[in-house]
Order: C-alpha cells, then sequence, then structure tokens
C-alpha cells in the first residue's frame, strides 16, 4: 500500500478540454503542491480524473473483462495469451498475482486519490460557484463510480476519502468493511444528483441522468428495490431517448448520441495514437486482426439466444468466416491496433428501462414491469409480452439483460446481484463443451486481492478462499 501512495502523490495527469468534448489527453506530469492556483489548472485537475478511466483497469480493458468473462455471456478463446490473465477469469481460477487484477487496485486508487485532490483544493480556487457545483458533483460521481467497481470486484476495499499528502496517512489501515463503502458511494450519488447539471455542451462529461442511473444501480445491488426505482425513473424527463437503430448504438459515426447517458472516451488518430483503446485488439478473435488475442468473445450459446427476427443479434455479434462470434460493439481501428475509437459506454437508456423493469417485477408491479420491459423488446423487432407470474417476468427481463447489454460488462455483476452466478455458471460449464474442470465455488463471487498489495501492507488481507 506504501508504494501505491507513492505512486498516487507523484501522478497528477493535466488535460485540457475542447469547446464541444472532453480532451482528456494528458499535456504533463506536474507537482500537485504548485497547481490548483487558479480555474484552468483546476479544470486539468479535473480532467485528470476523467482520463483515469481510460487506463487499462478501468473501462479500457478490466471492467469489460472482469464483467463479461466469468459469466456465460463470453469466453477466452486463446487462455494462454497474456499469460493466462484473462484465461484465469473464464475458468475461476484466477491468482492473486494476476495482472489485470493489479491494474484495477492500483488505477482505480491513482484516481480516487486525484479526485481527492480536486475536491480537496476546489474550495479555494476562484470561481463561480454554480461552475464549481458542477465539477464537485462530477468528481464525486467519478470516485463513487471507481468505489462502486472496486467493491464489486474485491469486497472489502481501504475507503479513502481525502487527499494523501503522507504516505504513512492510510499505511496499516486494512481494509472497510463493504457495506460502510456501499453507503459512502450512496451519499457522494446523491451529492452527485444535487450538484450536476441535466445536460452539458460538452459530450462525456457526467450529467445528472448519470448520477442517478448509478445511484439506482448501486441501490439495487444492495436490494433497495423500493428505493431505486425513483431515482431511475427522473431519468426519463432528462431527454434521452432509445435509437431507432440498433445498429447506430455503437457505431462511431454516432458517439454520443441520445440513448447514451455515459461512457468513457476513446479517439483513434489523436496525440500519436495515444487516444485509443486496445479493446479491439484484445478481444477479437485470433488471427481476424493484428495482433488479436482472442478475450472476451462471445459465447455460441449467447449467439444463439437471439430470437428470429430480433435486430440485436448481427447488430451486436458478428461471425468469422471460420463462424466464431465477435463484438461488434468494438469498431477496427483504422490506424493502429492498440488505437481503437470506440468509448466504453458505462450507462445508456435501454439498461436503466430494464434496471426499471426490475424493480417494478420485484414490487410485483407486473403491469409496468412488462411495459418497460417491452420498450427494449420492440425496439429489438420483437412482439411485446404480458407475462403475468413475477418469477418468470424476472427471468424474462434478465434474459434481456443478457442480451441486450451484450459485452458491455453487465452480466457477471448481474448474476452476483442476483444471487444466480453459481446456478447459472455451474449449468453453463455442464452444458458447454471445454469446462469439464470448471468449476465455481462460493469463494469466486470475489476477485483475490493483488498479492502485492499485501505484500506492501501487511493489514491488507486476502480474500477467503484465495
Amino acid at each position: 500500500m506504501k508504494k501505491l501512495y507513492i505512486l498516487l502523490l507523484s501522478l497528477l495527469l493535466c488535460q485540457a478540454c475542447s469547446s464541444d468534448l472532453l480532451n482528456i489527453s494528458p499535456e504533463s506530469i506536474k507537482q500537485t503542491q504548485n497547481f490548483y492556483k487558479d480555474e484552468a489548472q483546476l479544470e486539468q485537475g479535473v480532467n485528470a480524473v476523467y482520463g483515469s478511466l481510460q487506463y487499462v483497469g478501468q473501462y479500457q480493458l478490466a471492467m469489460l473483462a472482469i464483467g463479461e468473462i466469468p459469466s456465460d455471456n463470453t469466453y477466452d478463446e486463446v487462455p494462454a495469451n497474456d499469460n493466462f490473465t484473462y484465461g484465469e477469469l473464464d475458468f475461476f481460477t484466477v491468482q492473486p498475482n494476476n495482472s489485470l487484477l493489479a491494474s484495477v487496485w492500483k488505477e482505480n486508487y491513482i484516481g480516487i486519490q486525484q479526485a481527492n485532490i480536486v475536491l480537496n483544493r476546489i474550495g479555494n480556487v476562484q470561481m463561480s460557484q454554480s461552475q464549481k457545483n458542477t465539477r464537485a458533483g462530477e468528481v464525486k460521481f467519478l470516485r463513487a463510480l471507481m468505489y462502486f467497481n472496486m467493491v464489486r470486484i474485491f469486497g472489502d476495499v481501504p475507503l479513502v476519502t481525502q487527499e494523501s499528502v503522507n504516505v504513512n496517512d492510510y499505511f496499516g489501515q486494512g481494509r472497510t468493511p463493504a457495506e460502510t463503502v456501499y453507503s459512502f458511494i450512496e451519499t457522494e450519488l446523491k451529492d452527485a444528483v444535487s450538484l450536476l447539471p441535466e445536460a452539458t455542451a460538452q459530450k462525456g462529461r457526467v450529467t445528472k441522468g448519470a448520477a442517478l442511473g448509478i445511484l439506482g444501480k448501486v441501490l439495487m445491488t444492495r436490494n433497495k428495490y423500493n428505493e431505486a426505482l425513483p431515482y431511475l425513473k427522473q431519468i426519463e424527463s432528462l431527454g434521452y431517448s432509445l435509437l431507432t437503430d440498433v445498429n447506430q448504438i455503437f457505431d462511431v459515426a454516432y458517439k454520443n448520441n441520445a440513448e447514451i447517458i455515459f461512457d468513457v472516451q476513446f479517439a483513434s488518430g489523436l496525440n500519436g495514437n495515444s487516444e485509443g483503446s486496445q479493446a479491439y485488439q484484445m478481444f477479437s478473435p485470433s488471427g481476424f486482426s493484428p495482433g488479436a488475442k482472442g478475450h472476451n468473445l462471445p459465447t455460441k450459446e449467447i449467439y444463439n439466444l437471439f430470437a428470429a427476427g430480433d435486430q440485436r443479434r448481427d447488430a451486436y455479434i458478428g461471425l468469422t468466416p471460420n463462424l466464431v462470434p465477435y463484438s461488434k460493439k468494438l469498431t477496427a481501428p483504422t490506424t493502429a491496433p492498440t488505437d481503437g475509437g470506440s468509448n466504453v459506454v458505462v450507462l445508456r437508456l435501454a439498461d436503466v428501462y430494464l434496471l426499471i423493469a426490475e424493480c417494478y417485477a420485484k414490487s410485483n408491479d407486473l403491469v409496468n414491469a412488462n411495459l418497460y420491459l417491452n420498450k427494449i423488446k420492440n425496439r429489438a423487432g420483437l412482439p411485446a409480452v404480458n407475462i403475468t407470474d413475477q418469477a418468470q417476468l424476472l427471468e424474462e427481463t434478465a434474459l434481456e439483460r443478457r442480451k441486450e447489454l451484450v459485452g458491455e460488462g453487465h452480466r457477471w455483476f448481474d448474476l452476483v446481484r442476483t444471487g444466480t452466478a453459481i446456478q447459472v455458471m455451474t449449468a453453463h460449464f455442464q452444458n458447454t463443451p471445454g469446462y469439464s474442470t470448471a468449476v465455481i465455488k462460493p469463494y469466486n463471487l470475489l476477485m483475490p486481492v493483488p498479492q502485492n498489495q499485501i505484500n506492501t501492507d501487511p493489514a491488507i488481507k486476502q480474500n477467503p478462499g484465495y
């Protein structure tokens, strides 16, 4: 942990904004004690928090991989690639020295530290109170999002809410109970809802809808469905809409479209190809594109789940000449294999509608549950349903979430929060060739704490089973 905080104190990615699109390209490394003297510097610090979401250990690779590969949605075609880092997720053989998990821990805390710095310094910066509120709301949201991802992946994690100015400040603290972390996340997101605007001229920035949606998802993760529903419903009046053509949702020509509530920005061909993502190369079938690694490919099971006439199958999943499924939610780079320009969608309206349907079903309001479920079915070209059994309706909603959001990093977390992960994955292993040795156990619902953190700070204890 001490090494981590040395890194946190020494790193500050300072970034600038364009007039209409959030530009999170790093300009230089600056010392924090000489920074945050005026509004322009504060803006660079805020953008640095956004920039941390681009890291491999956040939304460039990790959240897509961890949210899908352990589930029945995707698999690792070539587990030996990258030292079994992704193959371990597929077979539940994850080791504490897994390099992807090490990146998740380190790079989320880099972002959290940057957020803490901004929130600590913003009060002394001369800028309008309105702008100050907006930027504080954005950073509170981003910090809450990072903690939400961390607590879902690892369970108990150190809760650091103040700027670290001494590397020993949090050394020896150990891990904060997950319930305490969740309570902090809820408070942060409620603060963000009250501070954020409904819309912004700069695409890629956080708005009220993003805070409402993630707050709803956090509450549902804690089985607070009745509390979640009013927050999710508020999103309907904020101007978002489902695209009529599902082919356009992830087309780079329609980035930041009306369905997107919050996404992480990537762009090809900028700043020496440094603003692109590796995701297309890493998550394409082996031999399909230059350097493709074959990780996180859609299973044939999910491809075959789409009914005849469901427009989403061919919009979301393609087949190679060898009939290997691949995600069409990632667009091939035109510049370099690791310079993908696809944004990573964190939240979109279809996700919210299905969460609303689930909340209504949980409260046994089947009329409204069917109504919101059918918004997604009808957009996909499927006929409406009228399911009158609560359990069946919840099952159908889960199935629609699986199909609609395939590859977006939600399926594994959905299985865990609904308590179905062990049942679903056990059946998947039994019915899928190549998984005769795969076993999921209760401790696999959390990932192991990176061993380097435990080695550095003995107060950080390992999760049971690892």
